[in-house]
């Protein structure tokens, strides 16, 4: 891991649905780099309390997730295992890459 990865700030309030996919990957990054190195999150940390049993503010968060997987930020794993992202069925993790 010699590149470093920093996280913006998201905007908006946490109440709010109208994130767009690039605050939903600064919240991402910014949960992965409170952890230790290798440790990962749930996707659903990503959205406030109110929001996480929302299925299309969960699937907007997923589909940032994709994304930087694709920029090679990120993996997305189940079972501790790194997976294919067009192929999520069930739960799944985040870590850095």
């Amino acid at each position: 891991m010699s590149s470093q990865v920093t996280a913006p700030k998201v905007m908006g309030s946490a109440g709010s649905s109208a994130l767009s996919l690039m605050d939903y990957q600064s919240k991402i990054i910014e949960l992965l780099l409170e952890r230790a190195p290798g440790k990962t999150i749930c996707p659903s940390e990503v959205l406030p309390m109110e929001q996480k049993q929302n299925k299309e503010l969960m699937e907007k968060v997923r589909e940032a997730a994709r994304e930087l997987v694709a920029s090679g930020k990120i993996e997305i794993t189940q079972k501790g295992e790194v997976i294919n992202p067009q192929k999520i069925k069930g739960p799944i993790r985040l870590r850095l890459k």
